[in-house]
């Protein structure tokens, strides 16, 4: 061992197997970096007992520190005369490192492996490859555990060729046996073209990379935006609510004085009429008795007499014009309200959907919106059922209004003003917005349908059948083949024909989308537009047809 090799290890901290920095001997008389034995001595706090890592005796109470300053000086001595701090690469090598092929006893870690020498080297060791002429042109990369990957198990030979034909690494005598007759080029060769092709794709990537930043930006813009417009319109609409809250709120307290007032007015008449009545009879009663007493006198001269003095009793003028009525005098006022109360609930249900359909979502790119797999499509399906108010007379509604066929006779449904009268097809309850994912299960002629809720319900098929108008659009899915129609134009669609078809709808992106579901999911045709209501999912049966719409799996 050379001397400056004696001396690192010397006055090398056994913890950090660096040079001693701020040297201090422990009572044992190991020495350390100051720094390293209190980090290792602050790991023990807990167990109260403090150790010497090399000779693990234990101290108790944590022994004070102070800095040994002979040992300090030595070492800046030391540093004077040539000797620096080990390097990193001049580290012993651990359980993860690549060690020295050549260092004997304890070996340090490598800082580079040869390809040709298939050895990994540290510096002292690696100095010959830096020196000598022959070895100068030795392949040097970063140490690597896996160099004996690189020696044919066949051959025993450094592998520096490569097969495109089986695609692996060969050496120089594997073309005349196991690789004869293969398209065969230098591993360096093959190296430079799939470095080009590597640099073509991490250009790709790059740009990507560059595209997908200033996405991300402009949608921050987009999000903040939304945000400062979200705040805005909350606080107008706030504003507006508090005025129809404060408007209807008037109008209550208006309806209520009117009431109070005419309940004041009719009872001021009622009062005076009862007071009046009230007076009538008093001045009966005195007639009936003054009537009594000359009816009770016995002379008979003296009735005579004062009979003729007698007033004839006046008619009355209130009994005839009094009835009895029920005491609903106020039912006029409590009618207009509840009028008013179905007025605003109308105008607030379709001022709601309105304000949903005036939300704009953020404008992305339709290939990162619509799902790749049916996995995928099916995070966004909905259960469809269908709305008896709204079939046909001749189909026949089942499995929970989820199904629907055509039948010969006209089914026991009562009149409805939503009921389709001309054409077989029905429309579901649910009101669709948003992104939405169903399927329908079909034998026979159907056509997957989506409409407006205001679609004609009788006339001509071009005013009220699927797909044969500007207020539905509908896939006709016939026994072998399928088309499209919306607005009465048609379009043949090709692809494979299954018993199922997906329908995909995102209402805000104006997307709508049919696919033909077996093992895999192919698209058959893609509708992009602008949606201005809410839509419904519809199906129109062909005779000894049947479409049932499936519950999500």
């Amino acid at each position: 061992m050379e001397q400056n090799e004696l001396d690192q290890e010397t006055f090398s901290c056994s913890i950090c197997l660096d040079l001693l920095k701020d040297p201090v001997t422990i009572p044992c008389g190991h020495s350390y970096c100051m720094k390293c034995i209190k980090a290792h001595w602050d790991g023990e706090d807990q167990r109260g007992i403090h150790s010497c890592p090399q000779c693990r005796e234990t101290f108790s109470p944590r022994p004070a520190l102070k800095k040994n300053t002979m040992l300090a000086a030595l070492v800046e001595q030391l540093k004077k005369t040539g000797l620096q701090a080990a390097p990193a690469h001049h580290c012993y090598a651990g359980p993860e490192d690549v060690a020295c092929d050549v260092c004997t006893g304890r070996k340090l870690k490598a800082i580079k492996s040869c390809l040709v020498c298939l050895a990994s080297y540290c510096e002292k060791h690696l100095q010959p490859h830096y020196d000598s002429a022959p070895l100068k042109k030795h392949k040097l990369v970063e140490p690597s555990k896996n160099l004996q990957e690189n020696i044919c198990s066949r051959h025993d030979e450094v592998m520096k060729m490569f097969c495109r034909t089986d695609q692996k690494c060969i050496c120089y005598l594997c073309p005349e046996d196991e690789h004869k007759g293969h398209d065969t080029v230098s591993a360096a060769a093959e190296r430079t073209e799939r470095q080009r092709e590597l640099q073509v794709r991490r250009e790709n990537i790059q740009k990507r990379i560059q595209d997908r930043e200033k996405d991300v930006k402009l949608l921050k813009k987009k999000m903040e935006a939304i945000n400062r417009s979200a705040v805005k319109t909350v606080e107008d609409s706030e504003k507006v609510f508090t005025e129809l809250i404060c408007l209807i709120q008037k109008r209550r307290s208006d309806v209520k004085q009117q009431i109070r007032s005419q309940q004041e007015t009719e009872g001021s008449r009622v009062k005076e009429l009862q007071e009046k009545l009230e007076q009538e009879i008093t001045e009966l009663k005195k007639k009936d008795a003054e009537l009594k007493q000359l009816s009770d006198t016995e002379d008979h001269n003296q009735f005579l007499h004062n009979y003729p003095s007698l007033s004839a009793l006046s008619e009355s003028t209130h009994s005839s014009s009094i009835k009895i009525c029920p005491p609903s005098y106020f039912k006029d006022v409590t009618a207009a309200v509840s009028e008013l109360r179905d007025i605003l609930q109308d105008i607030l249900r379709d001022a709601w959907t309105n304000t949903s359909l005036r939300v704009t979502e953020v404008d992305v790119s339709l290939s990162e919106l619509e799902p790749k797999s049916r996995a995928g499509f099916l995070k966004y399906s909905c259960e469809i059922t269908l709305d008896p108010d709204t079939s046909h007379k001749k189909l026949l509604l089942s499995e929970g209004n989820r199904k629907v066929i055509l039948m010969n006779e006209p089914q026991s449904y009562y009149r409805h003003p939503d009921r389709f009268t001309d054409w077989p097809q029905v429309l579901s309850r649910e009101s669709l917005t948003g992104r939405c994912y169903w399927e329908v299960e079909r034998r026979g002629t159907v056509y997957a349908a989506v409409a407006y809720k205001n679609i004609s319900r009788a006339g001509t098929e071009y005013e009220c059948g699927f797909g044969w108008n500007d207020k539905s659009w509908a896939l006709i899915c016939y026994q072998n083949s399928y088309e499209f129609v919306y607005n009465s134009i048609r379009t043949s669609i090709s692809g494979p024909v299954s018993s199922r078809v997906g329908v995909y709808l995102d209402h805000r992106a104006g997307i709508l989308s049919f696919y033909s579901v077996s093992k895999t999911m192919t698209l058959l045709h893609r509708v992009q537009t602008t949606f201005t209501q809410p839509l419904h999912a519809g199906a129109r049966v062909g005779l000894r047809g049947s479409a049932e719409f499936c519950k999500p799996k």
